[in-house]
């Protein structure tokens, strides 16, 4: 028998988990304690830190970035890429197609035939 596919909402949750074990061997190799990179980081307080690397509902928002970079020791665009592959793993697909170059297929699921070769006119 077939195990069910998970759903949107657990794939969610994995990658937050994924998000939040990244995030925690970032720390830990550093040498920070959760209330350090809270103060370094500009978080409010420590707790954020803690629903993050355990893959609680959060997301580090993006005016802090740079202060998370910098603290986790992370070359900025290289932090926001892994993030973004996370947080909007759609638009991360989108900017960094994994192939090399985007497909008609992954740029219109269904409509017009029209609409279909514009859209791969687009990417050509």
């Amino acid at each position: 028998m077939r195990a069910a596919k998970p759903t949107q909402k657990q794939r969610a949750q994995l990658r937050r988990k994924e998000a939040g074990r990244w995030l925690r061997e970032l720390r830990e190799k550093r040498g920070l304690s959760q209330h350090e990179l809270a103060e370094i980081a500009g978080a409010e307080d420590y707790s954020l830190i803690s629903r993050l690397e355990r893959g609680r509902k959060g997301r580090i928002p993006p005016d802090r970035y740079l202060n998370w970079a910098f603290a986790l020791a992370v070359e900025p665009r290289v932090f926001v890429r892994r993030l973004m592959s996370y947080y909007d793993p759609v638009t991360y697909k989108i900017i960094f197609p994994v192939r090399g170059r985007l497909k008609t297929r992954d740029c219109v699921a269904a409509g017009p035939r029209w609409l279909m070769r514009r859209s791969a006119e687009a990417f050509r």
